[in-house]
Parts: structure tokens; C-alpha cells; sequence
């Protein structure tokens, strides 16, 4: 067991106490430390890439598929669960083993408790102890009854005698011995080639089973040479954890600024982009002002030389209408309706009363001589550079890198030397010596096992020859009676062939009595044995109802609560069981956790109180940042924001432009007026004053095209210029006094509020660089826990006792009793109808003899004309030394 011992100390890495005396030696109690206060959870730390444990490959596939025979196999089941359908006695075992732990004594058995235990065991053995009686019974009674059988026969008794009564039902009795008896044979036969194939399949799987033991000592090899490897891996990932703290320690400015900086910009940034998007407000405004005066001064002019042009239109007009041609009574009405609209001809605007604009203009050039979009951007600039000036002012923390390095390579050298403690390699070294010396002794003994083996064989097969031999006898004897029989011929005039039929069936029956008894005594033996190794063993231990034994609490002592703990760690309380080994085994995981090493040996104890380094958290804990440095928005800036507000852009009268851009230009629609002018132009009769007319419409519309397209177009422009003004200053020094609130708002955060800021997240920071090294400890906890030291082979050991015992010797063994012992069964209808056949085949002594009742004064039975004539066999023998055949009349 010392290799065991030192490949446990391999696998857990170091004999710490467990979590409570850890608690303790870090001078922190433990009901303190096991209900922390509730904190908001610490930002996501970057994964590390750690790569996988090189693993190991095993060899071993502990599964058995019988094949054909796998039918016998669970024929045999199937008999058994028959003889034995009571389910495994789980808890009589327990209390048997706990009542006789201290040896077995007779006077204990006289215990009440001890008698029904007794009663119990028998009554789950009843069937087979029923079975076994009768094949003891049988071997008993078989050479008994085979003594008597030879006495009687000699005494010409049970058949001896050799005289056969005529009967006329002879021929079907000799063919219905001679079909029972084949039949018989023909089942003999099966159960001689199951108990052949049974004891060839042993011999066959032996072979199979020294690949079983190889491919076992094989994975074992590998299991010891890998775990060094595995952990070793282990050991030198926590380079990956260390490397990255001395990255993200040597990019502390960009790393810890930037989160600073995303924290911040969620005030900064928005109060900053108001500002920038006011500055370019500012220059909307002057160019919105610009448009106005332009525009204004645009229509002032416009309407004015409008204003002339209708006038003159109209005074022409009029003058048109005083025409004498005007005065006709058809014309006139149409001349005065004309002469009524010439009131129509007129501007409708006014932009000369307008207020001027260049005021707040001039306001607003004057405002815009401050690049308020230069003095946003250096805020912007300067709240940018949070990483840099965290770089500066970390400095301390960089320099101080190599001693914080040294450490890191301290707590590295510490595991290193914690992981070497022990001589594991000489160790695992000295395994490997021991599987290779085991390999040799087993394999020096395989020609042994070869040789009892062909013992075994030899002797199986002699058993079952022995039934061949009286199959021999059988066969020849049916096929020589068979072959030899003559219908024709007299029980006393029976060939020789016939004859010698009959003898070899007499000779299967002598060797019979002589056999059976042995082979009853051999499957007697090996039902009983066989039969109790499948359902107390082999059953169990598929279903894993054996391992429930072994588990069984306080089993071995009162005070020792489980077997296996108590074996290997010589601590009986810990919660481990050869089941749970058996399964955490089977599923590949790792030794540490299925032998449940945190108990004994717990790693993450040991790597909380050497990775997390008190001298590395006071390193973390010196980082301090200073924001004050950091300006958003110089004076300049805001003064340029308040001239702005006090420029008197909201102080112009936009109702009054609106109202004068919202009228229309002219009084009257030209285009309409000149169309109408048209039409009641072609009212009149063609002459001077029709072409007058239509002179004046074509001018009106000259004056629309000319004057009034342009003067609407300016007035379109004034419109969106000032509706464009009015809506950005509307409430304007409301907006600036709120950007500036905001802006001042941001920097008092920088200024005062930042240290809670920079402290939270410096916690993080540092939480960050102590998440890599949980990150590693986790890895190295889920890696023993799966794979480091995958514990396949121990499963694969137990399933291949299971194979190699139950499938390969046990089902073999007991298909082989269960063949021959039907074979045994079967020779007692052989020796009946053996003999019941020799009768038919053999040459007879004496016969029964026909005689015609006028030539003999005997009496007997009357058959037509023939008289059977018996005497006895003394004088039979005296008066027909020879008898001959009988007549042949048709009545017989």
C-alpha cells in the first residue's frame, strides 16, 4: 500500500488541514467570513485561456458481448432465476458479517437472533438446497438401483429373461421405443454439445483474459506516468495568471483610466455635447439672421418698384377705359365692370415697417468671435486624457513592478516546491517497477494456466465422453437393430446383426449405471457452487448491490462508521464509499475528487492562503488618482454661452415678420386678373379697345413673371429664416443656464465626487488582477476534480474481475453443468427404452410356438385354427432345442 499512499500525496498536493483551520491561520473567523456583506457584484473579468491537461488515453474497454453462446448464458439465467427467484439478501449478509466479525462460534449459533438468521438463509437457499438433494439422492440411489437392476436381471428377472411374448402390437412398440429412444438421444446430443461449447468457451476466453490483465497494467503505466505530467501542466499555468497581472499592472494607465473614464463620460460627455451642439447653434443663427436682412432689404426694394409698375398698369388702364368706344350700350357694362377692379391692382405686403435685424446680428458676429466649438474641444481633450493622467499618476505602481514580479515568482516557486514536497516521481517510479515485476510473475505463470487448464479440459471432456460413449452405443445399437431386423424372422431366429443391436443397446445401458452417478456427483458440485457464485456474487456485483454491502455503515466496527476511508486514510467518518469510487471512476473523473482528497488534502485552501498574497493586495491598495486636473469648460467658454443668451436674438418681433410673409404680395391674383381681363376683353367687338385689352392683360402678367415670382421667393426665404430663429430662441438663456448647470454639474463630480468614482473602480481593477488568480484556482480545482489522474483503470479492474470471473468462468461453468446435468437426466429414459428396445433386437432363447388343435391334445388360446402352446422353459427347451417358424396362415 505505500505506492497507494504516495500517489494519493501526489494528487492533493499538500497536507493542509482543511477550510477551518485555514479560516483560522488567516486570522479571520470563520462564521465572520462565511456570511459577507452584500456588495454589487464585481465587473467581468477577461478570460484566461489556460489549454487543456494533456490527457491520457486508456486502453482498456471492459465490455463482453458473449456472442451465440450469450443464448446458453441466459438460458441458464433463466433456469437459476427459476431454482432462486428470492431477491438478493442484502440485509441478512449485513447482519450475519456484523454478528460473526469476531469469528464464528458454534455455541453463538444457539442465539435466537443467530437461528433466525439460520431459517432465513435456508429459506433463500430452498431451491437450491432442493436441487441438490435430489442430485444427491440420485447419486445415492443410481448405483443402488443399478446393482439391483444387474442382481435381477441375472436372476433373469426385469428383462433377463430371454423369451418374447408374440403380440400383435409388437411393431408399434418397437417403433415407439425406437423413436423415444432417438429422441432421447437426439436431446443427450444437445446437452453434450451446450457442456462442449460451455468448456470450450473457457479455454477460449482465458486468452482474451491475458489481454484483459495487459491492456489493465498498460493504462496503469499510464496512469502513473501522466498524473507527474498532468500536474506539473498544473504547476506552470500559473505563469498564464501571473503574465497577465503584469500586463494589465504595466497598462494600469489605459486599463484603470479607462474605467474611470466609462464611468465618468455618462455626466461628462452628454453636458459637453450640448455645449458643442449650442456652438453650432450659434452659427445657424447668424447665418438665419444674415438671410433676414438680406431678404428684408430684398423685398423693401422689390415692393417698391411693384408698387410703381401696378400704379402705372392701373392709370393706363383707366385711361383705356375712358374711351368713347366705352360709352356703347353694350360696351359700357363690361367697361364698368372692368373700371371696378382696377382698385385691385395694388401691393398687399409691407416690409418697410418691419424691425431691423442687424442689432442682434451684430450681437451675434460679435459672440462668434470665441471659437466656442475650440473651447468645447479641449474639454473634450482634456477629460480624454483620464488614462494618461492615471499613468502619471501610477507611476509608483509601475516602478514598483519588479517587487511586485518577484512576489508573483515567489507564490510560483511556492507551489512548485509545495507540488515537489514529495518524492512522488521515485514514487510512481517504484509503481511502475512493482506493475512491471507484477507483469512478469503474472505472465510466468500463464503456461501453468495453460497446462491446468488443458487439465481442465481433458477432464470435461472425459466426463462428456463418457455420455458419448453411451451415445456410441446407442447409435450403433439402434442403426445395427434397425439395419438388422427381419420381420420374418422368429425372436430366436434373429440375425446377427439384429442380435448384436440389441447386445450394443445393453452395453449403453451398463455403462449407463456406471457413468451417470459420477456425472450427477460432478454437476451436483457445480450447481451448487456455480449457482450460489451467480446469485451472491456475480448478480450483486452487476447491479452494484454488492458494493451496498461493503458501504453499509459501521459493517466492519461499531466505531468505524465506512470500510474504505478507514482502510486507506485511517479515517472511518469521511463520507466515502466503494460505490461512489466505483462510479466517480467509471464516469473518468479525476482521483482527487473520488477518493474525495479535499477532505485530507484541500488545494484551495492551500492556493487562498498562497496566491492571495497580503504584501501583493497592499501593492493594489496604494493606487490613488487625482481628477482635479481636469477642466471642461474654460470662462471664455461660458461667457461666449451668455452673450449668446443676451444677444437679443429672442428679442426680435417674429409675429410681425410672420404676419407680413404669411400675406400675400398683390391684392389680387395677377395671373387670375390678366385671365379675367382676357375674357371680358373678348366680350366686346373686335376693334382698338378689344387689342387695348388684351394689351393690358399681357402686361399684368409681364408684371407677375417679372416683379412678383421674385418678391415671393424672398419672402419664402424670410420665412423659414425667421420661423428658423424663432425656434432656436425660444427660451434661450434657459438652455444655456441648463448647459451650463450641466457642465458645472460634470466638473463638481470631477472635482469632488470623482475619488468615489476612481475608488470603486480601482476595487475593481484590483478585483480584476485577483480574478485571474481565482480564475486559476478554479481551473486547477475543475481540473483535479476531471482531469488530472483520471481514475478509468480502477473501474476498468473491477469490470474486468467481472468479465473475467462471470462471464468468462461462472456463465461458462454453469452452462456446462447445466448441459451434462441434463444429460444425466436424460440417460434414465435411455436406460428404459434401451432396454425396452434390446428386447426386440436380441436373439431370444425360446418363443411362443403355433400349433393346429387336431394334431395336439394341449389346450390353450383358440386363435381360428391355431392354438398357442406355452410351456414351460425347462421342457421348451427339451422339446424344441430349434423351433422353427411359425406357419404362415393369412389369419395371423
Amino acid at each position: 500500500m505505500l505506492w497507494t499512499s504516495w500517489l494519493v500525496l501526489l494528487l492533493c498536493w499538500g497536507t493542509t488541514s482543511g477550510e477551518q483551520q485555514a479560516d483560522e491561520s488567516d486570522g479571520t473567523p470563520a462564521k465572520a467570513r462565511a456570511d459577507p456583506p452584500r456588495q454589487r457584484s464585481p465587473p467581468p473579468v477577461e478570460p484566461l485561456d489556460f489549454g487543456f491537461v494533456p490527457a491520457a488515453v486508456y486502453d482498456t474497454h471492459a465490455y463482453y458481448e458473449p456472442g451465440p453462446i450469450g443464448i446458453l448464458f441466459h438460458m441458464v439465467h433463466a433456469f437459476l432465476y427459476a431454482i432462486q427467484p428470492n431477491p438478493f439478501p442484502k440485509d441478512m449478509i449485513v447482519k450475519v458479517i456484523q454478528q460473526n466479525m469476531g469469528g464464528i462460534k458454534i455455541e453463538e449459533w444457539r442465539k435466537p437472533d443467530n437461528v433466525v438468521l439460520l431459517l432465513q438463509w435456508i429459506y433463500y437457499e430452498v431451491g437450491f438446497l432442493t436441487c441438490a438433494t435430489i442430485g444427491i439422492m440420485f447419486v445415492v440411489l443410481i448405483p443402488i438401483i443399478g446393482m439391483c437392476f444387474c442382481v435381477c436381471r441375472c436372476c433373469e428377472n426385469c428383462g433377463g429373461e430371454m423369451h418374447q411374448r408374440q403380440r400383435k402390437n409388437a411393431d408399434c412398440q418397437r417403433g415407439f421405443y425406437t423413436a423415444s429412444l432417438v429422441a432421447t438421444s437426439i436431446f443427450i446430443i444437445l446437452g453434450v454439445l451446450i457442456a462442449y461449447a460451455a468448456n470450450h468457451n473457457v479455454t477460449i476466453q482465458i486468452k482474451s483474459t491475458r489481454r484483459l490483465i495487459n491492456t489493465n497494467l498498460r493504462d496503469l503505466k499510464t496512469f502513473a506516468n501522466n498524473t507527474p505530467a498532468q500536474v506539473e501542466y498544473l504547476t506552470a499555468q500559473y505563469t498564464t495568471a501571473k503574465n497577465k497581472v503584469l500586463s494589465d499592472l504595466d497598462n494600469i494607465g489605459p486599463l484603470l483610466g479607462g474605467r474611470i473614464h466609462s464611468q465618468l463620460e455618462k455626466e461628462v460627455v452628454p453636458s459637453l455635447d450640448t455645449a458643442l451642439r449650442m456652438a453650432g447653434a450659434m452659427r445657424e443663427t447668424k447665418e438665419a439672421l444674415e438671410n433676414v436682412s438680406s431678404s428684408l432689404e430684398v423685398l423693401q426694394e422689390e415692393t417698391a418698384k411693384l408698387q410703381a409698375s401696378l400704379s402705372g398698369e392701373r392709370a393706363s388702364l383707366s385711361n383705356t377705359l375712358s374711351d368713347p368706344a366705352c360709352t356703347n350700350g353694350a360696351v359700357s357694362h363690361t367697361c364698368n365692370t372692368i373700371r371696378s377692379t382696377l382698385s385691385q391692382l395694388g401691393i398687399n405686403a409691407d416690409f418697410s415697417e418691419l424691425p431691423d435685424v442687424s442689432h442682434a446680428l451684430a450681437n451675434v458676429n460679435t459672440v462668434l468671435k470665441t471659437d466656442l466649438s475650440n473651447i468645447v474641444q479641449k474639454g473634450y481633450s482634456s477629460f480624454n486624457d483620464t488614462p494618461k493622467l492615471v499613468h502619471e499618476q501610477t507611476k509608483n505602481i509601475v516602478s514598483a513592478l519588479p517587487r511586485v514580479k518577484g512576489m508573483l515568482d515567489k507564490i510560483g516557486t511556492e507551489i512548485n516546491s509545495f507540488s515537489k514536497m514529495f518524492p512522488v516521481e521515485a514514487s510512481l517510479v517504484n509503481f511502475t517497477i512493482f506493475l512491471n515485476q507484477g507483469q512478469k510473475n503474472i505472465e510466468s505463470y500463464y503456461p501453468q494456466v495453460d497446462q491446468l487448464d488443458f487439465y481442465r479440459w481433458i477432464g470435461c471432456v472425459a466426463a462428456l465422453c463418457m455420455v458419448v460413449l453411451v451415445l456410441a452405443f446407442n447409435t450403433l445399437g439402434l442403426l445395427c437393430g434397425a439395419c438388422g431386423y427381419d420381420k420374418q424372422a422368429t425372436p430366436t431366429t434373429r440375425g446377427c446383426l439384429s442380435n448384436t443391436g440389441g447386445n450394443l443397446l445393453m452395453a449403453g445401458v451398463g455403462f449407463s449405471f456406471i457413468f451417470v452417478w459420477v456425472l450427477m456427483a460432478i454437476v451436483t458440485t457445480l450447481f451448487v457452487v456455480g449457482g450460489n457464485v451467480e446469485k451472491l456474487i456475480c448478480e450483486p456485483l452487476a447491479n452494484r448491490q454488492l458494493f451496498k454491502i461493503i458501504d453499509t455503515p459501521f459493517l466492519v466496527h461499531p466505531a468505524k462508521k465506512n470500510f474504505l476511508p478507514g482502510m486507506l486514510f485511517q479515517n472511518p467518518n469521511i463520507d466515502l464509499t466503494l460505490g461512489s469510487l466505483y462510479r466517480d471512476c467509471h464516469e473518468n473523473n479525476g482521483l482527487y475528487h473520488s477518493l474525495q482528497l479535499e477532505t485530507m488534502f484541500n488545494i484551495n485552501s492551500f492556493l487562498n492562503r498562497t496566491v492571495y498574497n497580503k504584501d501583493l493586495a497592499k501593492v493594489f491598495e496604494s493606487v490613488q488618482v487625482d481628477l482635479q486636473d481636469i477642466m471642461l469648460l474654460e470662462q471664455a467658454g461660458r461667457d461666449n454661452l451668455m452673450n449668446f443668451a443676451n444677444s437679443g436674438v429672442g428679442e426680435i418681433d417674429y409675429e410681425a415678420y410672420l404676419a407680413e410673409v404669411n400675406k400675400g404680395v398683390t391684392l389680387v391674383d395677377l395671373l387670375s386678373f390678366s385671365t379675367d381681363l382676357e375674357a371680358q376683353a373678348d366680350q366686346l367687338p373686335r376693334g382698338a379697345l378689344e387689342n387695348a385689352l388684351k394689351g393690358h392683360a399681357s402686361s399684368i402678367r409681364q408684371i407677375h413673371r417679372d416683379q412678383v415670382v421674385p418678391i415671393q421667393q424672398a419672402m419664402s426665404t424670410l420665412s423659414q429664416s425667421i420661423k428658423q430663429l424663432q425656434r432656436m430662441s425660444n427660451n434661450l438663456p434657459v438652455k444655456v443656464t441648463n448647459i451650463l448647470s450641466a457642465i458645472d454639474a460634470a466638473e463638481y463630480l470631477i472635482t469632488h465626487n470623482a475619488s468615489h468614482v476612481v475608488k470603486r473602480e480601482t476595487k475593481g481593477y484590483t478585483q480584476s488582477l485577483e480574478g485571474y488568480f481565482k480564475q486559476y484556482t478554479e481551473w486547477v480545482k475543475n481540473s483535479l476534480t476531471a482531469e488530472v489522474a483520471q481514475c478509468k483503470p480502477i473501474s476498468n479492474i473491477v469490470d474486468s474481475m467481472e468479465i473475467v470471473a462471470c462471464s468468462f468462468i461462472v456463465d461458462s461453468v454453469n452452462t456446462f453443468w447445466f448441459g451434462l446435468g441434463g444429460c444425466c437426466i436424460l440417460l434414465i429414459p435411455s436406460i428404459i427404452f434401451s432396454v425396452k428396445l434390446a428386447k426386440y433386437y436380441r436373439r431370444m432363447d425360446t418363443e411362443d410356438v403355433f400349433e393346429d388343435m387336431g394334431n395336439t391334445g394341449n389346450h390353450g388360446d383358440i386363435h381360428g385354427d391355431l392354438a398357442v402352446v406355452s410351456s414351460p422353459y425347462s421342457d421348451t427347451l427339451t422339446r424344441f432345442p430349434r423351433a422353427s417358424a411359425p406357419p404362415s396362415y393369412s389369419d395371423w
